[in-house]
């Protein structure tokens, strides 16, 4: 499979794909018609060697990263090498279809998992089904060093450079990755904030990169189905330009991993490990 990784320096690496333009209107103003540029939007289909999985709503860009960064974070693999082949192929002008080839220990656990959730009612998950899949159980990481505040100043205005698509359209949420010494790796954008840390963690897994040597940044709230995934794949810290609930928080803590409030004015607040674990550290 590819190996890209990187944040674009370009405006002329964005596809055509990426945003549409619409002529609008203002309301009550009898100026003529403007255009602007509008994020896409584009169905997706994902089917586990040959049975169907999921359809996802999703920015139409780095769609490869996005089904590997999917599978690992919803624990249908449990490492790269268990994602044998992946084709994408645009079925219609407004969806794609993904067809992935996975080894067959995890085809046979994705399996048993379908049948425990058969019989749900049609609105989606319900019982204990659902509660297990919300709150799973998942393995505590080992407890990593806090990053440099030094990397965290003016992070909101490298993510805001990072981000082409929302510049040129809005409405789109974005994931990144910082090393150990400070520098973007990688950033990735969608409309849905958890697709966008499927696709970073897509990106960094066929990269090879060890997501513990650094930090992933979001620009959305940060709710406990991201920290599931930064869990999941190893993630030790994780920094939120919006503020964490407190389910995340008591779950961040539980599970050691370091999570970060960074607020528009204020300096970052580390919510996890607590002050107390904090001053523990060596």
């Amino acid at each position: 499979m590819p190996q890209p990784i990187g944040v674009s320096d370009s405006d002329s690496a964005l596809p055509d794909a990426a945003a549409s333009r619409y002529s609008y209107a203002e309301l009550s103003s009898t100026e003529l018609p403007q255009q602007a540029a509008l994020a896409t939007e584009t169905a997706l289909a994902i089917s586990f060697n040959g049975l169907n999985q999921a359809v996802m709503m999703v920015s139409p860009l780095d769609l490869d990263d996005f089904v590997v960064g999917f599978s690992f974070a919803n624990g249908i693999i449990q490492h790269i090498d268990e994602l044998y082949d992946l084709q994408l192929q645009q079925v219609q002008g407004d969806s794609w279809h993904a067809d992935v080839e996975i080894s067959s220990r995890a085809f046979w656990n994705l399996k048993q998992h379908r049948r425990q959730m058969a019989g749900t009612s049609g609105c989606g998950l319900c019982g204990v089904e659902a509660l297990e899949q919300a709150l799973p159980p998942l393995t505590p990481l080992v407890p990593s060093r806090l990053p440099d505040i030094a990397h965290l100043q003016d992070l909101r205005q490298r993510m805001g450079a990072a981000q082409q698509l929302a510049r040129h359209s809005g409405g789109l949420h974005a994931a990144a990755f910082v090393d150990r010494q400070g520098n973007m790796l990688v950033c990735r954008e969608d409309i849905g904030r958890h697709n966008a840390l499927d696709k970073l963690i897509g990106a960094l897994l066929r990269s090879d990169h060890d997501m513990r040597d650094g930090f992933a940044v979001v620009t959305s709230r940060c709710g406990l189905e991201l920290l599931h995934k930064a869990v999941r794949v190893g993630i030790g810290t994780l920094i939120s330009l919006s503020a964490p609930t407190s389910l995340t928080v008591d779950w961040a803590r539980r599970h050691h991993l370091n999570l970060i409030h960074a607020p528009h004015r204020d300096a970052p607040r580390v919510y996890s490990p607590s002050p107390e674990a904090a001053r523990e550290q060596p």
